[in-house]
C-alpha cells in the first residue's frame, strides 16, 4: 500500500509537469492582504483589521473551441482562526468562479459562456464584479457574447434565489442585455437590465439607459442616464440615474483633472404607494461614491432620499511605476424629505500605488469624511471620519 500510494502521488505530479498538458492548461493566482483602520466603525467604535484574498485558478483549452475556467478562493480576516489545527471544514473556501466557454467556428465572434461568473457592464454602474472586496461578487447562469464589425451584445440570465435551494424560499433572476457600438473616439452602450423577484412583496423592475464615453484630443468624457420602471417590493417604480465626467490631461501628459457630477433620483414621500428612489443594482459603488464606502448600499444608505455628487479628481505619474491620486467629494441628498439640509458632508481620498515588479503591486490610501448635518439625520455618521488602508497584490 505505500508503494501504491508514492507511485501515484509521482504520476499525478508528472502529469501536472508535463510540458505537452502545459500547452492546454495554464494556473494563476493571487494574494492580497489589506489592512484598514476606520474611526469610527459601525456602533462608533474604532476597527482596525487585516483581510486577506488567496486566489488559485486553472484555464483549461479543450478542442473545438471550448475553454474551461475555475477559480477557487478563501477570505478571511487575520486572527479569525488562532490557528488551523483545528480546522477540519475549509468554511472560508468557496467557488469564485467556474464556467465552460464555447466558441462558435464563424467568421464572427459569438461565445457562449455557462456557470459562474462575474460581470462587468460597461462602468460598473449596474452590475459590477466589485473586485475592491476581498471576497467580490460572481453570479450562477449564462452569457451569450457576439459580435459584427464595430458592435457587440452581451445577453446574460443569472439566477439569483432559487426556491427549492435549501437558503431561500423563493425565486429570483436578473436578465438583461448590454451592447456596444464603437464610434471611432469612443462608444456608445444602450442597455437594458430586468430584475424579477417572486413572492410577496414581489419586484418586477426594469432598467434602461445608455452610456456614451470617448476622447477628442487630450479631453476625455463619459455621459451616462438610467432610468427604472415596473414594480420594486409591491410598490410601482419610477426613478432614474444622471452622471456625467470631463477630463484632460495636465503637467505635459504625467497627469489628469477630472470634473465628475452623479444625481440619484431620491423620494420625498416613501408612504405614497410609489417609489421615486434609483436602486444601484448590483453596482460596483466603491468607484464612484468615495473610497470610505459610506454608499455601498444605495437606496438604505441614503434614506431613500437619493444622492448628489459633485467631485474634483486628480492624477499624477511622475514615473511608470507610481502613482499618486486626490478624489474630493461633496455630498448631498437629491431631496430633503424630512431632512433640515440635503447637505450630507464632504470627502478627501488620497491614494499611493507603486507597482514594486511586474507581479507586485503595494498601494496605500487615506480617506477624511467631514461630517455634516444630514450625514447624522439619516444615521450614517455622527462625527467626521478618517478612514486608511496598506494593501499588497501579488498575482501570477
Amino acid at each position: 500500500m505505500r508503494r501504491l500510494h508514492w507511485t501515484t502521488i509521482l504520476g499525478l505530479v508528472a502529469v501536472w509537469t508535463t510540458p505537452a498538458s502545459a500547452q492546454d492548461i495554464t494556473f494563476g493566482g493571487q494574494i492580497r492582504p489589506r489592512y484598514e483602520y476606520r474611526d469610527p466603525a459601525t456602533g462608533g467604535t474604532r476597527d482596525a483589521f487585516t483581510s486577506m484574498r488567496v486566489r488559485a485558478n486553472l484555464t483549461a483549452v479543450l478542442d473545438r473551441q471550448v475553454r474551461v475556467f475555475i477559480q477557487v478562493q478563501d477570505v478571511r480576516l487575520f486572527g479569525e482562526e488562532e490557528n488551523t489545527l483545528t480546522d477540519f471544514s475549509a468554511d472560508n473556501l468557496d467557488l469564485h468562479q467556474g464556467y465552460i466557454e464555447i466558441e462558435a467556428p464563424t467568421k464572427q465572434a459569438l461565445r457562449l459562456r455557462v456557470g459562474r461568473e462575474e460581470l462587468n457592464l460597461g462602468g460598473q454602474r449596474l452590475v459590477g464584479a466589485v473586485g475592491w472586496t476581498q471576497q467580490g461578487r460572481s453570479f450562477d447562469g449564462a452569457r451569450v457574447v457576439a459580435g459584427a464589425g464595430n458592435a457587440a451584445v452581451n445577453l446574460f440570465g443569472y439566477r439569483l434565489q432559487q426556491e427549492t435551494a435549501p437558503t431561500h424560499d423563493r425565486d429570483a433572476v436578473l436578465v438583461g442585455a448590454y451592447g456596444v457600438i464603437g464610434t471611432g473616439s469612443g462608444a456608445v452602450e444602450p442597455y437594458v437590465v430586468y430584475n424579477k423577484t417572486e413572492g410577496v412583496p414581489e419586484t418586477d423592475q426594469g432598467t434602461l439607459g445608455v452610456r456614451v464615453h470617448g476622447a477628442r484630443s487630450s479631453i476625455r468624457y463619459r455621459v451616462e442616464g438610467s432610468l427604472q420602471v415596473g414594480t420594486r417590493s409591491g410598490q410601482d417604480v419610477t426613478a432614474f440615474m444622471l452622471g456625467a465626467r470631463i477630463g484632460t490631461a495636465v503637467a505635459n501628459g504625467l497627469g489628469s483633472v477630472t470634473f465628475w457630477y452623479d444625481y440619484l433620483s431620491g423620494d420625498n414621500d416613501p408612504a405614497d404607494g410609489e417609489i421615486k428612489v434609483f436602486d444601484t443594482l448590483f453596482a460596483t459603488n466603491h468607484k464612484f461614491y468615495g473610497f470610505a464606502d459610506l454608499f455601498l448600499n444605495i437606496p438604505a444608505h441614503t434614506a431613500g432620499l437619493g444622492l448628489q455628487d459633485v467631485a474634483v479628481k486628480g492624477s499624477i505619474r511622475p514615473r511608470d511605476d507610481f502613482t499618486a491620486n486626490l478624489d474630493i467629494h461633496s455630498f448631498r441628498t437629491a431631496r430633503r424629505g424630512t431632512l433640515t439640509t440635503k447637505h450630507l458632508g464632504e470627502e478627501i481620498d488620497l491614494t499611493f500605488v507603486h507597482r514594486y515588479s511586474t507581479n507586485l503591486q503595494a498601494s496605500a490610501g487615506l480617506a477624511y469624511i467631514f461630517q455634516a448635518d444630514g450625514f447624522s439625520q439619516i444615521g450614517r455618521l455622527s462625527e467626521n471620519m478618517v478612514w486608511t488602508y496598506i494593501m499588497l497584490n501579488a498575482t501570477f
